[in-house]
């Protein structure tokens, strides 16, 4: 199996300047690359222009400026090239498949920060001082760059990516190594079931609570915001030092809310993985969930429209996007999978609708939204639980289904 490791690393004044001159021209080689494929296809002949051109014209662009292009290993600069090559695969699959289309656009300097390395070994070296104890790893162009490790590194490291986080600079690897060792079975199962006003609940009665980190950063975000919105619309390279360090503030804000969010996703879902040995879910499709409120027009007064319910949309899809649903279930399925758990999703519709006793299916059996009472037979629970036994009956079906 493949898993990343992402680690903090500690460059000197000039290492990180040589980071961000490397960031620069990887951008610079993205747009010229991305600027010859616009050219080509605008010519009269529609000239289509291939990852493997362009490739094979990097030695010449490498002899032509050796001080900036020439610096850096060709193996990245290859990497960069496929990344836009990546970009206009998308951007046809995406017409063929009826949706938004996207053309991939030019990338600014602050908005390309990321080099990859496909091979370790080829412009880059992972722990390339090993008799040192502090971990180091070696970057053409730049030299040999401190890394806070703090945890070891499992299997042998197939590619080194370089990323830019604000101002601080992280190395990502990923290694492959063998299967790890499935835990100890526990005999449990359970279903759980995503929410607003608790982040989950499971099937045993549990409520996790829903932590709500943006709601809670947004009286300190609104000032950072409003500090900001100050300086008005002025180009990167105008911008005072109380410019940079306003636009800086925001950044560190936003970042500290989405690790805090990543925190709590992985500590909710390890702990759901070290005690049960099948976890059933919603099958959400979240994309859909978070769209907005589509306009009505009012047919008696042309441009006139009629009300919505847009801003109580709004806010349901700034507290879904705030619970983070996506990123969770997405950490609990690679961590089901190394300890050899199974993770289930299933059909969430009528789930928070079905009585668990007599299975009788009505709306009406759910009159508030924690409240759940059936008609027929008179059950009362709470409708989240309700949800979570529905949801694991339905995965303990798909499990026990042989296979189509």
């Amino acid at each position: 199996m493949i898993r990343a490791y992402k680690f903090l690393m500690r460059p000197t004044v000039g290492q990180q300047a040589a980071l961000g001159e490397m960031l620069r021209d990887h951008c610079s080689l993205y747009n010229g690359a991305l600027q010859e494929r616009r050219d080509a296809y605008r010519h009269a002949s529609k000239t289509s222009v291939k990852y493997g051109m362009q490739s094979a014209q990097l030695k010449d662009i490498r002899a032509f400026d050796p001080e900036r292009q020439g610096r850096w290993s060709f193996s990245s600069q290859q990497a960069t090239l496929r990344r836009l090559d990546k970009a206009f695969a998308a951007f046809f699959r995406r017409i063929k498949s009826g949706d938004t289309p996207g053309y991939p656009r030019f990338r600014g300097v602050n908005w390309f920060d990321t080099v990859d390395f496909p091979k370790d070994g080829d412009g880059c070296r992972w722990d390339s001082a090993p008799h040192n104890p502090v971990t180091r790893v070696r970057l053409q162009g730049v030299g040999h760059v401190k890394v806070n490790q703090h945890r070891p590194v499992v299997g042998k490291v197939r590619t080194v990516s370089v990323k830019r986080e604000g101002k601080r600079w992280y190395v990502i690897l990923t290694a492959e190594q063998a299967q790890p060792k499935p835990l100890p079975a526990t005999g449990s199962v359970v279903g759980i079931d995503m929410g607003i006003t608790s982040f989950l609940t499971t099937s045993n009665g549990e409520h996790i609570a829903n932590p709500r980190h943006a709601r809670k950063a947004a009286d300190e975000l609104e000032a950072a915001q409003h500090k900001l919105s100050r300086f008005g619309h002025v180009r990167r390279d105008k911008r005072t030092a109380n410019h940079k360090r306003a636009v800086q503030r925001v950044a560190d804000l936003h970042r500290k809310v989405r690790r805090q969010r990543l925190d709590h996703a992985h500590k909710t879902a390890l702990g759901l993985v070290r005690e049960h040995d099948l976890i059933a879910h919603e099958d959400l499709k979240i994309r859909s969930m978070v769209k907005t409120a589509a306009p009505k027009p009012d047919p008696e007064q042309p441009g006139s429209f009629l009300p919505n319910g847009a801003a109580a949309k709004t806010g349901l899809n700034r507290s879904i996007s705030d619970a983070g649903w996506g990123v969770f279930l997405t950490i609990l399925t690679a961590k089901a999978e190394s300890a050899g758990r199974d993770v289930i999703a299933v059909d969430p519709r009528n789930t928070s609708r079905t009585c668990p006793e007599c299975g009788h299916v009505n709306a009406e059996n759910r009159p508030t939204q924690e409240k759940f009472h059936c008609v027929s037979c008179g059950h009362q629970a709470h409708a989240d639980t309700v949800g979570a036994l529905n949801v694991l009956r339905a995965g303990l079906v798909r499990r026990e289904a042989p296979p189509a």
